[in-house]
């Protein structure tokens, strides 16, 4: 499973982020491991960074289960992330990255989740019931916090929009 960002525009990163089990991840020896916690692992295939989200952590789990699709790759359909997907996993990076003062890493997933909101019709109260279940409630209300500003700010690009398309 893929989390993939060609949902957003300009959006180029030099990683790859899978959603695996353990077991998995132990049959592709092709990657060498570099950090290894509980829900992540982080490794390289040759010169290519791998970022491998582990099944163990439910909230993964039902992300590869329940928020899949598949995109054509070259000739190839791949299964991947879908837009709700990689906003769940945005949403619930958020917080440990501040935690740990990895701002830049913050700053760009919310700038990620920016534009994925203002590209796609997203029903964000279903995500978030998702995310109550495998986040404290102080992440939960510092992430609603988070996605008002977003939104504030796309009110305020859909307000510049509609005075250039007037003038």
């Amino acid at each position: 499973m893929w989390q993939y960002l060609s949902y957003i525009e300009g959006r180029n990163t030099q990683d790859i982020d899978l959603i695996l089990s353990r077991q998995d991840l132990d049959n592709l020896s092709e990657i060498k491991i570099t950090e290894e916690n509980k829900d992540f692992i982080r490794g390289n295939f040759n010169q290519l960074q791998i970022d491998v989200l582990l099944t163990q952590n439910k909230l993964f789990n039902t992300i590869s289960q329940q928020f899949v699709t598949e995109r054509e790759f070259g000739n190839r359909l791949i299964r991947c992330v879908t837009v709700e997907g990689l906003i769940i996993l945005k949403l619930y990076a958020l917080p440990s990255l501040y935690g740990q003062g990895k701002f830049d890493r913050a700053s760009i997933y919310e700038n990620d989740l920016l534009l994925l909101l203002l590209n796609y019709q997203v029903d964000l109260p279903p995500l978030l019931k998702l995310l109550s279940k495998h986040l404290l409630e102080s992440d939960l209300e510092e992430i609603k916090e988070i996605l008002a500003n977003i939104q504030a700010r796309i009110k305020r690009f859909s307000s510049q929009q509609k005075r250039l398309d007037t003038e």
